[in-house]
């Protein structure tokens, strides 16, 4: 048997980010290969575009999360999502990359998050949001959801909780809309939830 052809498994390389006063969950897929990143955080890409839309919606600047290095600034970034109460984490823990990418298409996932223990950490969470096809498919999965619409949300229960589940456009650059376009629709979900 030739070992060259076995994919390795990934375990994800971080904790989840959950402040004490969390109101809204975000969930990726899973983050790309180290060497892509400008930051040891979520979203650490310079070639995703979350933390542009972040500075778009909250302070009308797509570079407000950048340093004077033009790299993104972690510690910028965890103060802001500690003050709105915006947790992070990834719908997968373990995954083989069948291309030797980020992208969803060749993720196979291993081992899904464990979404209910991070929603028992949560007691104030009132929606979890997916920003990508893949981590839209196994949060629905999770919590035995429909998939919402692009954009929208569905609610759903957990422990006699309601809450919503809310469906984002990808900050991919892969994800053909133009930046405003997406901060526009994420401004919207914010606006819902209070926290814009």
């Amino acid at each position: 048997m030739n070992d060259t052809n076995i994919i390795p498994i990934e375990n994800h390389p971080l904790k989840p980010f959950i402040p004490q006063n969390t109101r809204m969950l975000m969930l990726g897929s899973f983050p790309p290969k180290k060497i892509c990143w400008s930051m040891n955080f979520y979203y650490p890409n310079l070639q995703n575009d979350m933390w542009r839309i972040f500075g778009l919606v909250f302070f009308g600047d797509k570079d407000h999360f950048l340093d004077d290095t033009k790299l993104f600034d972690k510690n910028r970034i965890t103060v802001f999502l500690e003050e709105k109460g915006i947790a992070l984490s990834d719908t997968a823990r373990s995954v083989k990359r069948l291309k030797d990418n980020a992208s969803d298409k060749f993720l196979e996932v291993v081992e899904a998050a464990d979404i209910n223990t991070l929603l028992e950490q949560m007691p104030m969470c009132k929606a979890v949001v997916t920003t990508g096809q893949k981590a839209t498919e196994i949060l629905s999965d999770l919590v035995s959801s429909a998939i919402p619409p692009v954009g929208s949300f569905v609610e759903f229960e957990y422990q006699s909780r309601k809450m919503r589940f809310y469906r984002m456009p990808s900050s991919s650059r892969a994800y053909p809309k133009p930046l405003s376009e997406k901060a526009a629709v994420y401004a919207r979900m914010f606006e819902e939830l209070g926290l814009l």
